[in-house]
């Protein structure tokens, strides 16, 4: 008796991923290519000379804290909704929005503690890229604290829950984005100014 085998490969089933969470993950990827450009003319540029050397503003030291702090409570948040605990989710959400605002609050604080300091937008290269680069992380953040908010009126609807988490872990992504970019920012000032 004789067998004929085929061999038959298994389908393989396609990498697939929300189309949104693909989206966003795009948008990330252009935000770190926009910083790494940054970071790398920044270093070109204080290596022709002509670089004010100055301290940068304590403030940001305090403010690198509560967006490390924010990311924990957006965690937390994360771990609540998966559990169903709505009223947890809430609660981190606002917690992680009011360190948000203040992270904001803090940024513009030191702003002024570089313009006390002499230190301005215009005229020295070394003050215009620190102004250009807080600013711009702070523009991201501001659509952190928007998507935030929209992740808090969608709890309140009810449709932030363990079966429906795709809006609350592409929230959390991005704000843990946001406070990595600003924690590698913060190391390269620290490092190169």
């Amino acid at each position: 008796m004789t067998s004929d085998f085929k061999i038959v490969e298994e389908a393989k089933k396609p990498l697939s991923m929300h189309p949104k969470k693909f989206g966003m993950w795009l948008f990330m990827i252009t935000v770190v290519m926009i910083f790494a450009s940054l970071t790398s003319a920044y270093i070109v540029r204080q290596a022709e000379g002509n670089w004010v050397v100055f301290e940068l503003p304590t403030l940001l030291w305090i403010t690198s804290g509560i967006i490390l702090l924010s990311s924990a409570t957006m965690h937390w948040t994360y771990l609540s909704a998966k559990s169903d605990e709505l009223e947890n989710v809430k609660l981190g959400i606002g917690i992680t929005l009011a360190l948000g605002v203040a992270f904001l609050l803090g940024q513009v604080y030191a702003w002024g503690d570089l313009v006390d300091n002499n230190v301005f937008f215009v005229g020295n290269p070394s003050g215009s890229f620190l102004y250009v680069l807080t600013g711009l992380h702070g523009l991201h953040l501001v659509s952190g604290i928007i998507f935030l908010i929209i992740v808090l009126i969608s709890t309140f609807k009810y449709r932030v829950h363990s079966k429906n988490l795709a809006q609350i872990q592409m929230c959390a992504t991005y704000w843990h984005f946001l406070g990595g970019l600003w924690i590698y920012l913060f190391v390269f000032l620290l490092l190169n100014h």
